[in-house]
């Protein structure tokens, strides 16, 4: 079955061009806007074990009880804001499918082309440390969408980086759960710290992701606080982080969880 996926992926879908990958993912994602979707909320959430207490720390964005649409679902809010008391966090909930030193992690090969993780980080990538600790989240579509500050930080650098949109599922890739992160269309952010030290993010898209948007406040200059959000995906969703510290066992998973795969 995996290698069907992966057939689908990136021999028939990836190899169509990224304007036509856009339009089709487009039609696909406003299916989930309309308000019918809404009735599939429940069983989906039974279906992936989402329990009750879990669910309850959410409220739609438009801040009213319920779901109008599975987008809707998608995009959910905290009620309230987590409390920390960390000084770095996991930045999503999700899968945690890669992760390593920099350095130590081996190079990946795309239509012939060898590329370093680095890469994924695009302009700023160049100046990530070898001894950087590197982590790619993979957010399955009941995960919490949003992406938020790993640490107190002051934004350095947005990057728009256009690409492809294959599939994410890291268990397609199986020794490269990575390498979609390196075509696809992403948003990265470089951070800096109270220490004078580069966090670097990257917001990565994937089939149906219609839009990253980042929060309006989210702007090279802007100081943001370890916890405050720093955008949304509408669908599924990737994130990756170049981090000084480790963050393999986060002092702040309790506010997001980022399983091993």
């Amino acid at each position: 079955m995996d290698s069907i996926y992966k057939f689908i992926s990136l021999t028939l879908w990836g190899n169509l061009p990224s304007q036509l990958q856009k339009k089709v993912s487009s039609i696909y994602a406003s299916i989930y806007n309309r308000p019918f979707t809404k009735y599939i909320i429940k069983p989906y959430c039974k279906l992936n074990q989402l329990d009750e207490s879990y669910l309850s720390q959410f409220v739609s964005e438009k801040g009213h009880e319920g779901y109008n649409s599975f987008q809707d679902f998608f995009t959910r809010v905290y009620r309230s804001k987590p409390t920390i008391s960390s000084p770095h966090i996991w930045p999503c909930e999700g899968l945690l499918c890669d992760y390593g030193q920099v350095g130590q992690l081996p190079t990946i090969n795309i239509k012939g082309d060898t590329r370093n993780i680095k890469t994924i980080f695009g302009e700023a990538g160049s100046d990530i440390p070898d001894n950087y600790y590197f982590s790619n989240v993979f957010l399955h579509n009941n995960n919490y969408h949003r992406i938020h500050c790993p640490t107190d930080a002051t934004v350095k650098l947005i990057e728009h980086i256009p690409g492809d949109l294959v599939l994410l599922r890291p268990w397609v890739y199986k020794s490269d759960p990575s390498l979609p992160a390196m075509r696809n269309e992403r948003v990265n952010l470089t951070l800096v710290d109270q220490y004078n030290r580069n966090w670097f993010i990257s917001i990565v898209g994937g089939p149906a992701v219609g839009t990253i948007q980042l929060c309006e406040n989210i702007k090279p200059g802007a100081h943001i606080s370890i916890g405050d959000e720093l955008g949304k995906f509408l669908l599924g969703s990737t994130c990756c982080m170049g981090s000084p510290v480790p963050t393999e066992i986060a002092v702040g998973s309790t506010v997001f969880v980022a399983q091993k795969y």
